[in-house]
C-alpha cells in the first residue's frame, strides 16, 4: 500500500498545533549555577556568619582582618571546586551524548519516503517501520505486521505482536502495562524485531509516554544522606558554639567582676572599662565560634569528591552528580531492573541437551562430531537471520538470531559455501517449525516447538551420534524443568526423506534441544552476592511476568528462602502504602511492574528513612532513577535514563555499582576520619581559648593561629585522608539510616578525650615552669606552643587513620598523607624563623603570626610532647575495646 504522506504546508500547521517531537534535555550545568548552589549548605553559611562579624569587629578595631578574609577565601575555594567538579562531570556526560548520531526515520512526505530526523516528526505523519528501526513518536499501525521490543518502556524483552488497525483508531488516554502490549498500540522508544508496517503518528514529543517520564523528573530530587548528615552536624556545632561562646562571654564578665569585688566595686571603675572589658568578653566569644566551626570540612568534602570523581572513570563509571558517590556507599536498598542489567539484555542459546535428558555443556559440544554438525546444518540452513559484512547478525526474529550467534558467524559461512537449500517452508504459527531440504545429503531439517517434532518421532540421537528409542518421560522431565527456568525450548530433527509441506516426516530423528532465554549475566551473579554482603537489599523490578521474573532472581540469587516475597504489580496496587512498607524487607522480585510502580516503592522506601538506589537503562526507568537517592543508568540505555542518573555505568556492568558503592564507602570513612582529626583540634581550641585567660594567658592562640588551624591545616588535612584506601571490610558493613548522625558514640569517645589531652598537654606546657628553662622568653614559648598544639594534631592524624592499631598500615597507598604532613611542619618552621631572613616580607609573616625564633632544645621538647598523641590513643584503643 502506497501512502502520500503529509506535504510541507501540513508539516508546518500540524507543528504549529500539536508541537515539536523533540524532548528538551535538561539545561546544561553552569559554573556559576554551580557556584551559587554551594551557598545553600548550612556549613558555608555558618562559615559566612562568622566572617560578617568578624568584619564588622575589624571596623571598629577589635579583630584581625586575617580571619574574616581568610574564612571568605576558604568558602570561595570550596564554591570554586564544587563548580569546577560538577561543570566538569556534566560535561563529560554531554560529551559521550554528542558523540552519539543522532536518531533518523522514514516517513512518507509528498508523496515519497523521506529520510528525516526524529525531531521532525509531526501528528499525521506516516512512518515506515522496518526490522532494527527504533519507534520514533506514539502512534498506531495502520499497516502490515510487526514484532516489537517494548524494554526500553516496559523492561519485557518478549516479542510483542502488532498487526494493523482496522478503520480509524485512537490511541488511549490511559496507558497501562497492558496497552504496551496490545495488537495496535506503538510507543516512541520501543524497537522492531521483524516485520514491516507503517504507523499513524498520533502524539509527540512532551505528548508521548516517552515525553510525559521525561517532564516527570522535572520534580525536586530530595536531599543527598550526606547533606542531611552535614546539616545535622552543622546545627549541633552552632548550638555548641554559640551557647558555649554566651557561657564563656558570661564567665568572663562574671570574672572581671570578682577581680574588682563585686558588683559596685566593678561599677565604679566607669563605663569606659566595663566596655573595654565587654568587648573582650565579646571577642573571646568570637574566637570560640571560630574554634568550634569545622571550617575546613566543606572544602575536604568537595576535594575528596572532585577526586574520586576522576578515578571512578578508570572503573567505567561517569560520575555525573559528585555526591552520588557517597550516597552510592550509604545505600540500605537497591532496585534493579532486568533487561539488560541483571540479564544480557537480549536471547542467547544458554544450554543444548539430548533427548535422554543429557546436558551437554557448549565449550564440549564440538567435541560430539556428528550432533554438532546436524545442529549446525539445522540451524543454518534454516534460518531467516544471516551475518553481515561487520560480522552482526541480522534478520529474523529475536530467536534465529539467538540461534545465529550460538552457530557462529564462521560456521555459517562454510555452511553457505558448502550446501545449497532446493526447497525450504518458513516457521508460521499455525506450523510452529520450519524447514530445509538439502540435496547433497538427501535429508530434510527441521526446527521448531518439542511438541510438534515428538509428536512424530520415535528415535533420537545419543550423545555418542547412535540413534535409539525415545523415552517421553524422561524428556517430558527436562522439558519442564527448562521451563520451570523460564526458558524457551526448541527441539532440531532430521529426515532421510524428502520435503513435505506443511507436516513433519515419520522418520524424523530427534538431534536435540536447546535451551533459550535472555540470561543473567555471569558478573551480575556475583556482584549481587557482594552488594547483598554489604547489607543492601536488591529487589528485581521489571515488566517481565511473574513467573520468568522468578526464575531469573533465583538463578542471579535474589530468591533463596521461602520467607522471600516476589509479587507482580497488581498485587502491589491492591496493597496501601502501610502494608507495602511492612513487607518492603522481604520483597525481592515485582513483575509486571509500571513505572509508577518503581516511583512509588522509592518514594514509600524514603519514607522509612532507607537510602535508596535504583539502577535502569529504560525510559520507564527514568522516573524512579531521577527520584531515587542515587540512579545508576546503564551507559547502552536511553538518553532518559542517562539524564535522570547520577551515575552512568559506561559498561553496563554490575561490578561498576559493587566499585561505585565500595568507593561511596571509602568516601564516608575518610569523611569521618576527616571530621575525627579536625573536631579533636577543634575541642583542645575551644576549651583552651576559653580557660586560658582564667589561668593568665591571655591568647595562648592567637587569631592567625586559628586561620592556620582551620584553613592550612584543615585545607591539607583533606589531601592527607581524603585519600585513604578502599579496604574490604567497608563492604562488610551494615548500611548507615539516612539520618544517622555522623558522629557516632565511639567516634565522639575518641574526640573528646583526645581534646582533653592536648587541652592537658596545653596547660602543662604553658603553666609547668620546668618547660621555661628552654626558651629564652615567653613570646618563644607561646611561639612553641602554636608549633606544639599543630604538632599534636598532625600525629593524631595518625590515629585516625585506622579504629584499630594498624595506624601506620596502608602509607604506601597513600603517598600524600606524608607529604602533607612534612610540608605542614616545613611551613610551620618557615613561618616559625622568617624574620631571620633579612627581607622586610619575611618580617612581616613572622609578625603577622606574632612567631619569633627559638633553640633546637625547644624544638626536640615540641616533638616529644606532640608524638604523646599516639600512645595515649592506643591505650584509649586498648580500654574501651575499639582497637580489636
Amino acid at each position: 500500500m502506497h501512502f502520500n504522506g503529509l506535504g510541507d504546508k501540513e508539516v508546518a500547521e500540524s507543528r504549529a498545533k500539536y508541537g515539536s517531537n523533540q524532548i528538551p534535555d535538561s539545561e546544561p550545568t553552569t559554573f556559576w549555577a554551580e557556584f551559587k548552589e554551594t551557598f545553600g549548605d548550612p556549613m558555608i553559611r555558618i562559615l559566612l556568619a562568622i566572617a560578617a562579624l568578624m568584619i564588622v569587629m575589624c571596623l571598629f578595631g577589635y579583630a584581625d582582618i586575617y580571619e574574616p578574609v581568610g574564612t571568605i577565601v576558604a568558602v570561595l575555594i570550596v564554591a570554586f571546586v564544587s563548580a569546577k567538579t560538577g561543570v566538569a562531570s556534566d560535561t563529560k556526560y554531554r560529551q559521550l551524548k554528542d558523540s552519539t548520531k543522532k536518531e533518523q526515520c522514514k516517513v512518507y512526505r509528498n508523496g515519497v519516503i523521506t529520510v528525516i530526523d526524529v525531531d521532525d516528526v509531526v501528528v499525521g505523519d506516516k512512518v515506515l517501520l522496518q526490522a532494527g528501526d527504533k519507534i520514533p513518536a506514539d502512534g498506531i499501525l495502520v499497516h502490515g505486521s510487526l514484532k516489537v521490543d517494548n524494554s526500553a518502556l516496559n523492561g519485557e524483552a518478549e516479542e510483542c505482536k502488532k498487526t494493523a488497525a482496522e478503520g480509524e483508531m485512537r490511541l488511549t488516554e490511559e496507558i497501562t502495562g497492558d496497552t504496551f502490549v496490545d495488537k495496535h498500540s506503538l510507543f516512541r522508544g520501543a524497537v522492531l524485531f521483524d516485520g514491516e508496517g507503517v504507523m499513524d503518528v498520533q502524539k509527540v514529543g512532551l505528548s508521548t509516554m516517552m515525553g510525559k517520564m521525561a517532564e516527570e523528573m522535572q520534580d525536586d530530587e530530595p536531599d543527598s544522606p550526606l547533606k542531611v548528615k552535614l546539616a545535622k552536624l552543622a546545627g549541633t556545632i552552632s548550638k555548641f558554639g554559640y551557647i558555649g561562646a554566651v557561657v564563656i562571654a558570661v564567665m568572663y564578665m562574671g570574672y572581671f567582676i570578682l577581680s574588682a569585688g563585686g558588683f559596685g566595686a566593678y561599677a565604679a571603675l566607669g563605663a569606659t572599662e566595663i566596655v573595654k572589658d565587654v568587648i573582650e568578653a565579646v571577642s573571646l566569644a568570637v574566637v570560640i565560634i571560630v574554634c568550634a566551626v569545622p571550617e575546613g570540612l566543606p572544602l575536604m568534602i568537595s576535594l575528596v569528591l572532585m577526586q574520586n570523581t576522576s578515578k571512578m572513570l578508570d572503573h567505567n563509571v561517569l560520575v555525573r552528580k559528585a555526591e552520588g558517590i557517597e550516597t552510592a556507599g550509604s545505600l540500605n536498598i537497591l532496585f534493579s531492573d532486568k533487561t539488560g542489567t541483571i540479564t544480557k539484555g537480549h536471547l542467547e542459546v544458554v544450554e543444548f541437551f539430548t533427548a535422554d535428558g543429557i546436558t551437554i555443556p557448549l565449550s564440549e559440544l564440538s567435541q560430539h562430531g556428528k550432533i554438532k554438525g546436524l545442529v549446525d546444518l539445522a540451524i543454518g540452513k534454516n534460518t531467516q537471520s544471516m551475518f553481515d559484512a561487520e560480522g552482526r547478525v541480522i534478520g529474523g526474529n529475536a530467536t534465529d538470531q539467538a540461534l545465529m550467534k550460538f552457530l557462529g558467524a564462521q560456521t555459517f559461512h562454510q555452511l553457505e559455501g558448502s550446501y545449497t537449500v532446493s526447497s525450504a517452508q518458513g516457521f508460521n504459527s499455525a506450523n510452529k517449525f520450519s524447514q530445509a531440504y538439502l540435496d547433497q545429503l538427501g535429508r530434510t531439517f527441521y526446527k521448531g516447538a518439542p511438541e510438534r517434532l515428538l509428536a512424530v518421532s520415535s528415535k533420537y540421537l545419543s550423545m555418542s551420534g547412535e540413534e535409539r528409542a525415545i523415552n517421553p518421560d524422561v524428556l517430558n522431565a527436562k522439558i519442564d524443568e527448562l521451563a520451570g527456568r523460564s526458558m524457551r525450548v526448541l527441539a532440531f530433527g532430521y529426515s532421510p526423506s524428502p520435503l513435505t509441506e506443511n507436516a513433519i516426516n515419520s522418520d524424523t530423528v530427534i538431534i536435540g534441544f536447546v535451551g533459550i532465554r535472555d540470561d543473567v549475566r555471569p558478573e551480575a551473579r556475583e556482584a549481587i552476592a557482594a552488594v547483598q554482603h554489604a547489607g543492601i537489599q536488591v529487589v528485581m523490578i521489571t515488566g517481565d511476568r511473574l513467573e520468568t521474573a522468578v526464575a531469573i532472581a533465583r538463578d542471579a540469587g535474589l530468591l533463596k528462602t521461602e520467607d522471600e516475597v516476589a509479587l507482580t504489580s497488581a498485587q502491589l496496587g491492591e496493597l496501601s502504602d502501610e502494608e507495602v512498607k511492612s513487607i518492603i524487607p522481604r520483597i525481592r522480585v515485582i513483575a509486571r511492574a509500571l513505572p509508577t510502580d518503581k516511583s512509588r516503592m522509592v518514594r514509600l522506601c524514603q519514607e522509612m528513612n532507607l537510602v535508596v538506589g535504583m539502577t535502569g537503562d529504560g525510559v520507564n526507568d527514568s522516573p524512579a532513577l531521577k527520584r531515587a537517592d542515587v540512579g545508576f543508568a546503564m551507559g547502552s540505555g536511553t538518553e532518559a535514563a542517562k539524564e535522570a542518573g547520577k551515575i552512568v555505568i559506561l559498561d553496563d556492568n554490575f561490578k561498576s555499582i559493587k566499585d561505585a558503592i565500595w568507593y561511596g564507602r571509602t568516601i564516608y570513612h575518610n569523611i569521618l576520619k576527616f571530621c575525627k582529626f579536625q573536631l579533636v583540634i577543634n575541642v583542645a581550641a575551644v576549651v583552651v581559648s576559653a580557660i586560658a585567660p582564667f589561668f593568665g594567658v591571655e591568647e595562648p592562640l592567637k587569631v592567625t593561629h586559628l586561620l592556620f588551624v582551620n584553613l592550612v591545616m584543615d585545607g591539607l588535612g583533606a589531601i592527607m585522608l581524603g585519600n585513604e584506601p578502599a579496604r574490604e571490610r567497608y563492604m562488610s558493613e551494615k548500611p548507615r539510616r539516612r539520618d544517622e548522625s555522623i558522629v557516632s558514640r565511639p567516634m565522639m569517645t575518641q574526640i573528646v578525650i583526645m581534646g582533653l589531652w592536648l587541652t592537658a598537654l596545653s596547660f602543662v606546657f604553658l603553666k609547668v615552669p620546668f618547660f621555661d628553662q628552654f626558651f629564652a622568653s615567653t613570646e618563644q614559648k607561646l611561639t612553641a606552643y602554636f608549633v606544639l598544639f599543630i604538632w599534636s594534631a598532625l600525629f593524631n592524624g595518625f590515629n585516625v587513620r585506622d579504629e584499630g592499631f594498624a595506624i601506620f598500615k596502608g602509607l604506601g597507598e597513600n603517598t600524600g598523607f606524608m607529604k602533607v604532613f612534612l610540608t605542614i611542619m616545613l611551613v610551620q618552621a618557615f613561618i616559625v624563623n622568617a624574620s631571620l631572613i633579612p627581607v622586610s616580607v619575611f618580617g612581616w609573616i613572622s609578625s603577622m603570626f606574632s612567631c619569633v625564633p627559638f633553640g633546637l632544645a625547644g624544638w626536640g621538647v615540641v616533638a616529644v610532647l606532640a608524638m604523646t598523641m599516639i600512645p595515649v590513643d592506643l591505650v584509649r584503643k586498648a580500654i574501651t575495646g575499639s582497637g580489636k
